[in-house]
């Protein structure tokens, strides 16, 4: 597997530095552009890390010079648009401390191991930017890496004195006007003429990228309960959106909403494929007599007694092949639990599964397999060399989002979009369909000009190399889309930026 990994990144490496052309016509002097019926003079965006510029797991000052508000904002000065400020950290690291504790690690580069082959690894070195150093005042872009909708609206989320403990959020702490303030009400209190609203994505992001280590919150209306990794309540985020949205508007009545795009589309989840574990005849005919007793009589007697269904037993049956095609062994623990009536593994089974028969199964093509999965999987636990991860010792189950994990998912987003495109309507505003359009990048890429742009991790353009945040070029492409449905709603004119101008992942280490 580590092989396969690596083999990937080299080809991403060549085919990514053969990529790079001049894309499109540049804007000239001599054209003129109106903001139609829309007020572009004071703009605030308000949002979470996709709003701030944040990339490459990090946000670091060329991705906030690259974020789509600040790319907004120099396309709206051409028809009327006023000044536009960002709280820009201190260095292009990304990192961040709290009087000399880190509290963010630095950015993702693509780098190379001993034996040349690129991966994706932490820019080594100390960041400059000290949370307790604030700046204490609203900005333009109002973009909080980590944000949830309801974390938008809660007092005391940039409080510099809960940081350490999680209790609050080190980004808004840079820049809270005080440690009771809001992002909403610090936003709002700029008096926006016009303004943007991008938010939620990470009320269900954090359940998939964890493999759905979280709590499906939905019934739950008190959100000072949920867990960081669970997944919000729709009447929750349609309560707290709707009061965003009146906050914002109240200077204004303009802006623009954008809905919660498919995050099981992005590169971290469809980057390492599920069958993945190549295996000799021999190998693959061990591990299959290891599992005969569990197969054979273990998963039938379940059945015999009531305790599993037919179907789920099924679904637990493990099988190898010679090849490079198996699907990992993993734990799903929406299976039935079933360890306290198992009195004992079977005798031949190895130790790392001995108490792990509970909720376990082999992954299937529905499932998804997580990017930092890539760099566990095939690899040796500990000092035996039987044991190894997705082979002997199961994938455990944060590496894994399944497909009822994926259900949550996207009952969630379908929810939360509902309420978006209605209060969109009613009140008027400028709507983009943010879903749709990662989908056409996911379903055969985006043409501009003398490019493609698709979500193949690190040569498709779009996506930075934490596998989840675009890369300027993605952001360039989501403000265009802005700019089309404002230019749409308002009767303006903003012209669009050239993708093609706007770099990718960085093919370097500093």
């Amino acid at each position: 597997m580590k092989n396969y990994i690596k083999y990937m990144f080299v080809a991403s490496a060549a085919f990514l530095a053969s990529c790079e052309a001049d894309f499109e016509t540049p804007i000239t002097d001599e054209d003129v552009y109106t903001s139609g019926e829309a007020d572009l003079s004071n703009f605030v965006s308000v949002g979470n890390s996709l709003t701030a510029g944040y990339a490459d797991g990090a946000l670091y000052i060329t991705g906030q010079e690259n974020s789509y508000p600040n790319i907004l904002a120099g396309q709206f000065a051409l028809a009327g648009g006023g000044d536009f400020t960002q709280p820009l950290v201190d260095d292009n690291l990304g990192g961040l401390t709290l009087s000399g504790t880190v509290v963010a690690e630095n950015r993702f580069v693509l780098s190379a191991d001993s034996e040349g082959n690129p991966f994706p690894a932490r820019l080594a070195g100390t960041p400059t930017t000290d949370v307790a150093n604030t700046l204490a005042t609203p900005f333009n872009n109002m973009g909080i890496p980590g944000a949830k909708s309801f974390h938008l609206v809660a007092p005391g989320y940039g409080d510099v004195g809960g940081v350490l403990t999680g209790a609050s959020n080190p980004y808004f702490a840079r820049i809270a006007t005080s440690g009771s303030a809001t992002v909403v009400g610090d936003a709002a209190s700029l008096s926006p003429s016009f303004f943007s609203l991008w938010i939620g994505n990470n009320d269900i992001l954090s359940y998939a990228t964890s493999g759905g280590s979280g709590v499906d919150q939905t019934g739950n209306l008190d959100p000072t309960t949920y867990g960081p990794n669970d997944i919000t309540d729709p009447n929750v985020f349609a309560s707290v959106y709707s009061q965003e949205v009146d906050a914002l508007m109240a200077s204004s009545g303009q802006g623009v909403l954008l809905n919660i795009a498919d995050v099981t589309s992005i590169p971290y989840f469809t980057t390492v494929p599920v069958f993945s574990i190549p295996l000799d005849e021999a190998t693959a005919g061990a591990l299959n007599a290891q599992f005969a007793q569990y197969n054979d009589l273990i998963l039938p007697t379940l059945v015999t007694f009531g305790v599993i269904s037919a179907e789920e037993a099924a679904s637990r049956t493990i099988s190898f092949a010679a090849g490079l095609g198996n699907a990992p062994i993993i734990t799903d623990t929406d299976l039935t639990d079933v360890s306290a009536i198992l009195q004992g593994p079977p005798a031949n089974l190895p130790a790392e599964l001995a108490n792990l028969l509970g909720q376990l199964r082999q992954a299937k093509a529905d499932d998804l397999i997580v990017l930092t999965a890539a760099s566990v999987l095939g690899t040796q636990v500990g000092d035996d060399p039987l044991a190894i991860n997705g082979v002997s010792v199961p994938l455990a189950n944060n590496f894994v989002l399944t497909s009822t994990e994926q259900g949550r998912v996207s009952a969630a987003a379908a929810s939360y979009n509902a309420t978006i495109q209605a209060l969109a309507a009613a009140n008027g505003l400028a709507f983009v369909d943010a879903k749709s359009a990662l989908a056409q990048v996911a379903n055969g890429g985006v043409s501009y000009d003398a490019g493609l742009l698709t979500d193949a991790f690190v040569t498709g353009g779009a996506f930075s190399l934490d596998g989840v945040h675009p890369t300027p070029r993605g952001y360039a492409y989501t403000a265009n889309l802005i700019i089309q449905a404002i230019n749409a709603k308002y009767g303006a004119t903003i012209p669009q930026v050239n993708v093609g101008t706007y770099p990718t992942v960085t093919l370097t280490n500093n």
